[in-house]
């Protein structure tokens, strides 16, 4: 690890993540006040929070993001829809779609398709497909990651973190599928650093998760004693 941990910055990766149910409006400013602190690309945050992350973070970096259909992806088209377009005029700027499971393995593909492009085309917003890779067969991963990226969407995203995380093997996978035509989010069960790296190393350009400013310190630790 020590060889190559100081070439990466960790903290541009960071999607920093709170989805907890009982979140409170003080843990929602705690979050955005991290991740303010330590430079990460956005927050990740229920939609009822949008407006109060996107005033706190006005004029600073970190985006605002929020998750749609989440976490089961079974809302109706126009549900999500919806909950994307009121999102977008609360001033979110990318969105986490849950994708429809049951239209994936029953070979609905074309309703999948449908409900993506319509999000990509109504919003106009970055959007990142989550795939809950963790119940998906390698076939079913590569389809739907095909279905994903033909509807318009920005990125491919493993996991909810509901039902498995990421893995290596999953992200170097959507990886050689995108061929760099769209990025990759990890998300779920990364709490070491190592971990992190790894997932990069593997492709992945985003990392969701709820531990980014101890990923980050844990890191800055790697770093010195690979100095030393």
């Amino acid at each position: 690890m020590a060889g190559f941990t100081t070439e990466i910055n960790l903290a541009e990766f960071i999607d920093h993540s709170l989805l907890n149910l009982a979140a409170t409006p003080e843990q929602i400013l705690k979050c955005c006040e991290e991740a303010d602190r330590f430079g990460f690309p956005t927050v990740c945050i229920f939609p009822s929070a949008v407006r109060q992350a996107v005033e706190f973070l006005h004029h600073k970096r970190p985006q605002v993001c929020t998750v749609i259909g989440f976490p089961t992806g079974a809302t109706t088209s126009a549900v999500k829809l919806f909950e994307a377009q009121e999102a977008t005029e609360n001033g979110a700027n990318e969105l986490d779609v849950v994708i429809n499971l049951g239209w994936l393995k029953s070979g609905n593909t074309e309703a999948l398709h449908r409900e993506l492009a319509a999000l990509v085309e109504e919003t106009g917003l970055p959007i990142k497909a989550i795939l809950e890779t963790a119940i998906l067969t390698d076939e079913e991963k590569v389809l739907a990651a095909e279905i994903c990226m033909d509807a318009g969407v920005s990125f491919l995203k493993t996991s909810t973190g509901w039902l498995g995380g990421a893995t290596v093997a999953d992200v170097q996978l959507l990886h050689q599928v995108a061929k760099d035509q769209v990025a990759i989010k990890a998300s779920g069960g990364i709490r070491t650093a190592e971990q992190a790296i790894a997932l990069i190393l593997a492709g992945a350009t985003r990392l969701g998760t709820s531990y980014g400013p101890a990923l980050v310190q844990q890191h800055g630790t790697l770093e010195k004693g690979s100095a030393s």
